[in-house]
Parts: structure tokens; C-alpha cells; sequence
């Protein structure tokens, strides 16, 4: 079974499902949302990242870096990603903690007893248990066993996805799961894929079908000007959520914001916000009318 490496653990999780929850993040994403808040959660890999306004210049990094990998230089340290083998040396190394690894491998049984030290607040609050990411799916075996073992524990679960994987696999995971929370980026395929890298088509299949077997779904948006909140997108998205099978879906409407900028510096890339930028306050109300009016109840956050 391929483990995926988890790149945090957040406690005291009150945004991504019901009650106060503890949210794992898995590395590895099947999409390239040109937007995404997580970027070092878009490869599956192991990345080191680096905090320029951290490093203090004492160089202790370079010294405990066998393979000369990293340089202190008048900008800051730089790695030589053809040296550098990731082995964490330099970040033991670093007093001001300017040097981190994103990605870490965990045993089941270690995420389960995490996972169980905070059940007093999943008990006091109606929380429990979300697993994000990244992409969870597309660790469906390690996925399905770390659902497994809370459910035998009695652990509320909630999945937070793309939807972008097998069909298959994604009711395999629904047997497992009380809640969704599942993503919408673009109605249109185009624009889809432009902003994501992947078509649309396997996502809104994969909703209908996950709709149609009563599983629990919250449907959120990210909303972005220049990308998706046009009218006539959030029109064509109320009708085919309005049009999913059960009761109707609530939706979280998640305004775009461009605060991830420092996690691309720190991975050594630049962010480049082109044509996105946050919705104004008339764009986020009319699209809450707009499903609205279709018969779903949708805000902003969540």
C-alpha cells in the first residue's frame, strides 16, 4: 500500500465540518489550481520550504549539510535542488526554524492515536475527524484504512475533495464517510482546465453520482473574479447543484484571496495572480441570490 506523506495536522479545526475537528492533510493533488492555498499540497513528493525573513544569516545549515547543498548567499540561503536530498539536516539545524519539510510519512495506528487525543472536543462539540489535502483520493487504499479505523472508534468522518478520481473509488470511500465536502471550481470546461490543468467532466460526474447515493454533501465554491463569478457561471453552477439528486445541498461560497503568495516564495516560486482577484461585495451577494433562487441556501464561508 503507498503511503501518501501529510504535510500538517490541524487541531481545533472549526472550518471544515461541523463541531471542532482535527483536519489531516494528505500531499499529492490530481489538480493545479492556479489559485490553491496549499501549494506544497499539489505535489506528492517531499519539498523543503524557506522563510527568507526567518533566516538570521548564521549559516548553520550549511554546515550541517553534508552534501553542500545549501549556500548562504546576500539573498538568503539557496538550495541546490540537484545536491539536495531532502534528508531534514538543515532544518534540525536551524534555530529560527526558517527551514521546513513539507511532507512527512505516518502509520495508521500513529494518525489513530493523534486522532483519539482529541476526542474530547469531537464528544463536547459534535466534531471529529476530516481528512484534506492535496487530494485524499488519490490514496484510496491508505484513505479507506485510516477511515476504517475511526469509524470502528466511532469517529465522525468528513472527506474534503476535488472529486477528481475514479468513480469507483469515490463511492468505495462514500461507505466510510458521513459527510462531503466537495469542491466546485468552473460549470465551464475550458476555463476549468485552464485555471485547474484537468477537465471538469469526471468531477460533476462524480458529484451526480455521489449525490445519488444519499451521501451528505456540502458544495463549496471558490470564488474568484476573473475566473468564476460571472453570472452566468454561478447560474449554470446553482442549476446542476440544484439538479442533484436528495435534499438540496448547502453551499459554502469561499471568496479568493491571495495570502498564499508567501507559500509560493517559500517553495522558491513565484505567484502569479493574472487575472484572479477577490470578489467584490455585490459579486458574493448576487451569487447568494442566485442559488438562492434556485432553491439552495448558500454563504459565505465555511
Amino acid at each position: 500500500m503507498e503511503k501518501p506523506l501529510i504535510f500538517d495536522i490541524k487541531r481545533y479545526a472549526i472550518n471544515d465540518g461541523p463541531g471542532i475537528r482535527i483536519t489531516v492533510f494528505f500531499k499529492g493533488c490530481f489538480l493545479n489550481c492556479a489559485w490553491c492555498h496549499n501549494p506544497e499540497s499539489i505535489s506528492a513528493k517531499k519539498q523543503k520550504l524557506y522563510t527568507a525573513s526567518k533566516c538570521i544569516g548564521c549559516a548553520s545549515c550549511v554546515a550541517a549539510c553534508t552534501l553542500d547543498a545549501c549556500k548562504l548567499t546576500p539573498d538568503g540561503i539557496i538550495t541546490d535542488p540537484d545536491l539536495c536530498r531532502l534528508c531534514g539536516d538543515c532544518v534540525e539545524a536551524c534555530p529560527t526554524k526558517a527551514i521546513e519539510m513539507s511532507g512527512q510519512s505516518r502509520e495508521i495506528a500513529e494518525l489513530v492515536d493523534i486522532i483519539e487525543s482529541e476526542r474530547a472536543f469531537f464528544e463536547s462539540s459534535g466534531g471529529g475527524l476530516t481528512v484534506s489535502g492535496g487530494e485524499p483520493l488519490r490514496h484510496p487504499d491508505f484513505l479507506i484504512d485510516l477511515l476504517d479505523a475511526c469509524g470502528e472508534r466511532g469517529i465522525h468522518r468528513v472527506l474534503d475533495t476535488t472529486g477528481s478520481s475514479p468513480t469507483e473509488t469515490l463511492l468505495k470511500v462514500a461507505k466510510r464517510t458521513e459527510l462531503f465536502l466537495y469542491d466546485l471550481k468552473s460549470m465551464d470546461p475550458v476555463i476549468h482546465k485552464k485555471y485547474t490543468g484537468s477537465s471538469n467532466q469526471q468531477i460533476l460526474h462524480n458529484l451526480k453520482a455521489l449525490a445519488e447515493t444519499g451521501a451528505d454533501i456540502i458544495v463549496r465554491i471558490p470564488l474568484i473574479d476573473g475566473v468564476n463569478a460571472d453570472e452566468d457561471n454561478m447560474e449554470k453552477t446553482a442549476a446542476f447543484v440544484a439538479g442533484l439528486a436528495g435534499e438540496k445541498k448547502p453551499v459554502n461560497l469561499l471568496p479568493y484571496h491571495g495570502i498564499a503568495a508567501k507559500k509560493y516564495e517559500k517553495l522558491g516560486g513565484v505567484y502569479d495572480a493574472g487575472e484572479m482577484s477577490e470578489p467584490s461585495e455585490e459579486q458574493q451577494q448576487k451569487a447568494i441570490e442566485i442559488f438562492k433562487a434556485h432553491g439552495l441556501e448558500a454563504s459565505i464561508g465555511g
